[in-house]
C-alpha cells in the first residue's frame, strides 16, 4: 500500500493566510479497544485545534512498520512500538515521534502511557470494597505492563491481611491442544484458591479465558470468584458470561495527551525526560464483581437468590424457604453482613434494575415497573422517589443528558 502523500493544492494561488497542515502518521492498531480509544483521543485533540493531515491504515499490534515510513517526509508520528526494531526504525526517520505503548526497553522515544500501578490499585480497592480477603492475579509472562499491574495489585493489598496468588500465561495464542491444557492448568489453580476470592486479570483479553476456567473448576462467578479486568473493552466485556467488570485505564485521555505532546515536539519543544503517565478513569461494574463477599454461607446463598430472582416477584419468605436456618437467624446474620434486611436488599436489587432500564432503554414506565419487579407503575414511582430523591422520569432525563 502506498504511503501518505501531500494533499494536492487547489488551483490558483492559496490565500496569504493559509497554513500547511502538519502531516502526522498514526501507527496505532485498531485490533484492540485500547488502540481504538487512543485514536479517539487523538481525533478529539485535532478537532479542538488546527487540523492535521492524518494518515492511518488498519493494523494489528503485531504488524511491522509499513515500508513507506523510511522515505516518508511527514512532520510527526504517534506509534505503539511493540519492540525495539520498530522503535529504532521510527527514531531513524528523524521525525518527531511519541510512543504510546512502552514495551520497547531500548527505546528513547518520548512515552505517554497509562499508570499501571494506579490501575491495579483501583482494581484492588474495588474488590476490597466488596469484602474480599483472598485475591488472585492473572497476568502475561514477560510483559512489563502486566508485571507492574501485578506489583501494584499486591502493594495495594498489603494494608489488608489477605491471601494472594498469581498465575501467568504466555502472550501468544496457544494451539488448540495447549489451549485446553492451559485452561485445565488455570482451573486447577482456581480450585486451590480459598473462597470467596477476588481476581484481577491484567487485560480484558484474558477475561473470557479465566471465566471459562471458572466453569471448568465449577466455581460460580461472582459468588465464589469475582473477576475484574482492565481497558473496559465494552464489546468483549459484554459478551463475557457473566459480563466482565473492568477498569477504564484512560486510553482516550492518553491519545489526547500524546497528540498534545507531539504538537509541542513539532513546535521544537524539548522532549520530556520522564514518561507522562495517565490516571485511570474509574471502574465500570458489571456482573462479574457485582457481589458482596462473605464467608457466611446462608447469607451468600440469600444474596445469590435475591440477585437472580428479585425482579420476578421474590419475597423475603421465599428466600427463607430456600435456606436451612430460621427466619430470625438469617435476618440477624444478614443485617450483620450488609446492614439491611432481606426485604430492603430485594428492593435495592429491583431499583438497580429499574435504573438500568431507565438509562439504557426507551421502555414506557409501566413496562419498566413490571420488568424490575414492582407491582405497578405507581409503586415504582413512590419507591424510586423515596430512595433516590428523583422521579423515574427525572432520572431518565438526566441519564440521557449524561450519555449525550
Amino acid at each position: 500500500m502506498p504511503g501518505p502523500s501531500d494533499v494536492q493544492p487547489a488551483r490558483g494561488k492559496p490565500p496569504r493566510f493559509a497554513r500547511r497542515r502538519p502531516h502526522v502518521a498514526l501507527l496505532v492498531e485498531t485490533s484492540l479497544a485500547s488502540g481504538r480509544d487512543i485514536l479517539r483521543g487523538i481525533a478529539r485533540y485535532v478537532r479542538e485545534r488546527e487540523p492535521w493531515a492524518l494518515y492511518h491504515e488498519p493494523r494489528s499490534l503485531e504488524e511491522n512498520l509499513p515500508s513507506w515510513l523510511r522515505k516518508w517526509k511527514g512532520d510527526g508520528i504517534i506509534v505503539r512500538a511493540q519492540n525495539d526494531v520498530i522503535a529504532q526504525a521510527v527514531q531513524a526517520t528523524g521525525i518527531p515521534a511519541v510512543d504510546v505503548l512502552g514495551v520497547a526497553p531500548a527505546s528513547r522515544l518520548p512515552l505517554v502511557h497509562v499508570d499501571d500501578r494506579l490501575i491495579a490499585a483501583m482494581a484492588a480497592e474495588h474488590l476490597l470494597e466488596r469484602g474480599f480477603h483472598h485475591f488472585g492475579f492473572v497476568g502475561i509472562q514477560g510483559e512489563n505492563w502486566s508485571e507492574r499491574r501485578r506489583e501494584g495489585f499486591q502493594q495495594a493489598l498489603r494494608a489488608s491481611p489477605s491471601h494472594f496468588s498469581a498465575y501467568e500465561t504466555r502472550r501468544h495464542a496457544p494451539s488448540r491442544l495447549s489451549w485446553e491444557k492451559q485452561e485445565d492448568a488455570i482451573a486447577l489453580w482456581l480450585a486451590r484458591l480459598p473462597k470467596p476470592v477476588g481476581i484481577m486479570v491484567c487485560s480484558d483479553q484474558l477475561g473470557p479465558q479465566l471465566l471459562e476456567a471458572c466453569r471448568r473448576a465449577r466455581t460460580e462467578v461472582p459468588y465464589e470468584v469475582a473477576v475484574i479486568g482492565v481497558d473496559n473493552d465494552e464489546t468483549l466485556c459484554e459478551v463475557c458470561n457473566p459480563p466482565l467488570s473492568s477498569v477504564n485505564a484512560g486510553h482516550q485521555l492518553l491519545g489526547y495527551e500524546a497528540a498534545g505532546l507531539l504538537d509541542r515536539l513539532m513546535g521544537r519543544s524539548p522532549a520530556p525526560a520522564q514518561p507522562l503517565l495517565i490516571q485511570p478513569q474509574g471502574v465500570v461494574t458489571r456482573k462479574s464483581t457485582d457481589v458482596l463477599a462473605t464467608a457466611d454461607r446462608p447469607v451468600a446463598t440469600a444474596l445469590k437468590i435475591i440477585q437472580e430472582y428479585a425482579c420476578l416477584g421474590l419475597t423475603a419468605a421465599d428466600v427463607v424457604a430456600q435456606i436451612p436456618v430460621s427466619r430470625s437467624v438469617l435476618q440477624r446474620r444478614f443485617r450483620k453482613e450488609l446492614g439491611r434486611s432481606l426485604q430492603e436488599e430485594i428492593i435495592q436489587a429491583r431499583l438497580k434494575r429499574a435504573r438500568q432500564l431507565l438509562a439504557e432503554t426507551d421502555l414506557p414506565l409501566i413496562e419498566v415497573a413490571e420488568r424490575s419487579g414492582f407491582k405497578h407503575q405507581e409503586y415504582l414511582g413512590a419507591t424510586f422517589k423515596a430512595k433516590t430523591g428523583k422521579t423515574p422520569a427525572q432520572y431518565r432525563r438526566e441519564a440521557s443528558l449524561n450519555l449525550g
